[in-house]
C-alpha cells in the first residue's frame, strides 16, 4: 500500500504546482510535483557547490528536495523545498537568493530559465 503525504504544507505545495502546470501550460511544475510525491528518502539533496558549478548565467536552480551547505555558493538563485541553515547563509552571503517552490512559480510562472538539479 502506498503511503500518503501528511505534511499539510507539502500537500498544498504539490497541489499548487499541479494547478500552476495546467494554468500556465508549463510541464516543469508537474514534473517537480511528481518528484515531491515520491518518498522523501528518494528526494534530491544537492550541495550549493554543485549547484554553482552546474548553473549557467541567468538560470535559476530548482531542487525538488533539500539544498545542503557544502562548497562555495557564488551569486546563485535557488528554489527548493528545504534549505539547510548553512546553505541559506552561504547563498545569501554571496548575494544570491533562496526561494520556496511557491515563490518561484509566482516569480516565473512559465518556468523559463529554470534548471532542475538532483532529480
Amino acid at each position: 500500500m502506498r503511503k500518503r503525504k501528511t505534511n499539510p504544507l507539502l500537500i498544498k505545495t504539490i497541489n499548487y504546482l499541479y494547478k500552476a502546470a495546467k494554468k500556465y501550460n508549463a510541464n516543469i511544475w508537474k514534473a517537480v510535483a511528481k518528484k515531491l510525491e515520491k518518498p522523501s528518502k528518494n528526494w534530491a539533496e544537492v550541495n550549493v557547490g554543485k549547484i554553482a558549478k552546474h548553473l549557467k548565467e541567468g538560470e535559476i536552480a530548482l531542487v525538488p528536495g533539500k539544498v545542503l551547505g557544502m562548497g562555495e555558493a557564488g551569486k546563485i538563485e535557488v528554489a527548493a523545498w528545504k534549505f539547510s541553515k548553512t546553505a541559506k547563509e552561504k547563498i545569501e552571503k554571496a548575494g544570491g537568493k533562496c526561494y520556496s517552490l511557491i515563490e518561484i512559480v509566482e516569480k516565473n510562472p512559465k518556468g523559463s530559465n529554470i534548471r532542475i538539479l538532483g532529480g
